[in-house]
């Protein structure tokens, strides 16, 4: 088969893409290493030699680079590594954790035990030079020769919902050409800045004259049988064909709910949130043993919050309230109180906005905080709540939205989180809209749901705790 992408224009995956940071990102913590190693030698007898590098820092010291790396894994989502702004927050998190991690690790153990100037000098080397790298990875990776050229198969409710959000995304994640429909009346027609070019018959001559590398394919009805073969054709000559579905959840971390069928869940989901039982008792253990540790902090911070909230706004300290958890079954949930007393609903479900009235002065702060949320701890180690996962809601609320939104309940199949992908990348849901797009947020992690993606999210989420960006 002759190949229809023009050999000039060189097109990265995914895939290769991460695996260049993650080089890029060994060989920077390495040169760190040896950066950290340098300067902390200067002020010891032995200098920067084997000796030294044999007798005064320790074996775990050499790991560094690796746990870095491990640090860094929010930054290889492509879509955040693509922007200057996510890299510096990524980055300052790694950083921030590495200062906490090392302080818990300081204090418990024995004095002068610990390299401070190697791990101060390796700390600041690693967060200059990972900046650095980061962004010369953006200025050449985001340059156009890398950039996939895209036509949309299908100028209807998908292909146009696909384009019109993609096309707000900074950097473009590829560049979107056209559309390719069969409706004679769209010939022609501007949706969301592209336009229709061409049919069915027309595909294979568009993809060769417009230097084409990708199709995504946007058609919920009967295919044309013509389009089927030029399809197929187009993927043995080179281009890569890829659904709507697929394409949009690469793109946003989201499954987009209004644009799937209602069989959706019986034809695919169900068999994708199945995880094995190594991940089911591996979640639960660290669910246990960070719910032991989230019980000492609740036990230290307990008589100063109570104190702050007696002192803005009276009794009562504790907050408990009606949520539905897994499989639909509900149970009670334990706060701080960071409402008013009058605020709490008299057992009518009602949503929480940003910029909440009923929120107090020091609730404000608990919830930036998130240290509200420590109560939860008891929640945690009865196995009702999980550290990650969808956010548990009020049974009032459950019921209505399930009535307005597309595979609602779909959420219910796992154990509601102390945090999860929906919290961390959207944060308040005021409307019905709002709920929509946590619901893709929460499909999407139902889908994908590992280990490194649980990380990935309580890392996200110390560097919110961090930065009191509240969720």
């Amino acid at each position: 088969m002759e190949s229809l992408t023009q050999k000039g224009r060189l097109r990265i995956r995914q895939s290769e893409r991460k695996f260049i940071l993650l080089v890029g990102d060994f060989v920077v913590s390495t040169l760190a290493l040896l950066v950290a190693l340098f300067f902390w030698s200067q002020k010891d007898a032995l200098n920067f030699s084997w000796e030294f590098l044999g007798q005064r820092a320790p074996a775990w010291f050499y790991f560094l680079p690796f746990i870095w790396i491990i640090l860094l894994i929010s930054l290889y989502d492509i879509r955040r590594a693509n922007r200057h702004g996510e890299v510096l927050k990524g980055v300052a998190t790694a950083a921030g954790v590495s200062i906490l991690i090392y302080l818990v690790v300081f204090f418990i153990s024995e004095p002068n035990s610990l390299p401070r100037r190697g791990m101060a000098f390796f700390i600041a080397a690693a967060t200059i030079l990972t900046i650095l790298w980061r962004f010369l990875y953006i200025k050449i990776f985001t340059a156009p020769v890398f950039n996939r050229r895209v036509l949309v198969i299908g100028a209807g409710l998908a292909g146009t919902t696909l384009v019109s959000m993609a096309s707000k995304v900074e950097p473009a994640p590829f560049d979107l050409v056209g559309y390719i429909d069969d409706d004679p009346e769209k010939l022609g027609i501007d949706l969301f800045g592209c336009k229709v070019i061409g049919n069915g018959t027309q595909l294979l001559e568009k993809i060769k004259e417009l230097d084409i590398t990708d199709l995504i394919f946007a058609i919920s009805g009967e295919l044309n049988p013509d389009l089927f073969r030029a399809i197929l054709t187009a993927e043995e000559g080179g281009v890569e064909v890829s659904s709507l579905p697929t394409t949009y959840e690469d793109l946003f971390g989201r499954v987009p709910v209004q644009l799937l069928q209602s069989d959706w869940i019986l034809r695919s989901f169900l068999d994708q949130i199945h995880t094995d039982g190594m991940f089911e008792a591996i979640k639960r253990l660290a669910d246990i043993l960070i719910g032991v540790i989230g019980l000492c902090f609740l036990v230290a911070l307990f008589p100063f919050v109570a104190l702050f909230i007696l002192l803005d706004s009276g009794r009562p300290i504790f907050y408990s309230q009606l949520r539905v958890g897994k499989n639909g079954n509900p149970y009670k949930i334990y706060k701080f109180r960071t409402m008013r007393s009058e605020g709490n609903n008299n057992g009518v479900g009602r949503m929480t906005s940003a910029d909440d009235q009923r929120i107090t002065r020091f609730g404000r702060f608990l919830r930036r905080s998130h240290i509200d949320e420590l109560p939860q701890m008891l929640n945690i180690l009865r196995g009702e709540n999980s550290l990650v996962g969808p956010r548990a809601e009020q049974p009032e609320l459950v019921n209505q939205f399930q009535q307005q939104i597309p595979f609602y309940r779909a959420r219910l199949l796992v154990k509601p989180g102390l945090t999860g992908w929906a919290q961390i990348n959207q944060r308040y849901a005021s409307t019905v809209e709002d709920t929509v797009v946590k619901l893709e947020f929460d499909l999407y992690y139902l889908k994908h749901r590992t280990l490194l993606l649980d990380f990935n999210i309580l890392l996200r989420t110390i560097g919110a705790v961090l930065g009191l960006r509240g969720l």
